[in-house]
């Protein structure tokens, strides 16, 4: 039997996706949280220097989406054919894009970062939100199955709809104008596995 252990900081954070993939998959593994007063000492443990971390047997993968693509693989929910495969790769790299492009609204919003939320907003969110949800939003018009591929569900549905997350707990109109888009995420955060990991994990801001 598969050893695994995930490590991060006692918040939703990089490391959620992941834990909803363990859930879907009905997969037991350790939910190992550093504290982050404790983290300078644990940080030359890590491979790469940085959470998350997942242990496999002893092996340790670092990065958030590779660690999402390998239990997505791992556990069926990467695409049922190899295009598949590579479109669901495409929307991870989508969303880091525009996680770059609107990290200044989501550090400030979350008190991370000092600064005037509202220009952030303005400046950093809204144009990269309606870039990434126009193309979002033709794709799932043409799916079959309501998510991101025709197969179902997977790890890029996930990572996109937890950022989602976030995102409308700072503003709440943000999917307003997306209607296929919140249709998406109300299916997403309604799976019953996923729904199950919601109710009962710890509340944060992140």
């Amino acid at each position: 039997m598969v050893a695994y252990k995930l490590i991060y900081f006692p918040i939703r954070g990089l490391a959620e996706v992941s834990r909803q993939l363990f859930a879907l998959a009905d997969v037991d593994y350790e939910d190992v949280q550093i504290a982050v007063e404790d983290w300078p000492n644990k940080k030359e443990e890590m491979t790469f220097g940085k959470l998350p971390v997942l242990e496999v047997d002893g092996v340790q993968i670092p990065q958030s989406v590779a660690i999402a693509r390998f239990l997505g693989r791992k556990f069926g929910y990467a695409g049922k054919t190899p295009v598949e495969e590579a479109l669901v790769d495409a929307f991870a790299d989508l969303f880091k894009d525009f996680y770059t492009e609107s990290a200044d609204f989501y550090y400030r919003a979350a008190g991370f970062r000092e600064g005037d939320v509202e220009e952030a907003r303005t400046r950093a969110l809204i144009p990269a939100r309606d870039t990434f949800l126009r193309i979002i939003t033709e794709y799932l018009k043409k799916s079959k199955s309501g998510f991101l591929v025709d197969s179902g569900l997977t790890f890029a549905d996930l990572l996109i709809v937890d950022n989602m997350t976030s995102l409308i707990s700072f503003y709440s109109e943000y999917l307003k104008d997306y209607p296929e888009v919140q249709a998406w995420y109300d299916k997403v955060v309604n799976v019953p596995q996923i729904k199950a990991r919601i109710e009962t994990r710890p509340k944060t801001v992140a």
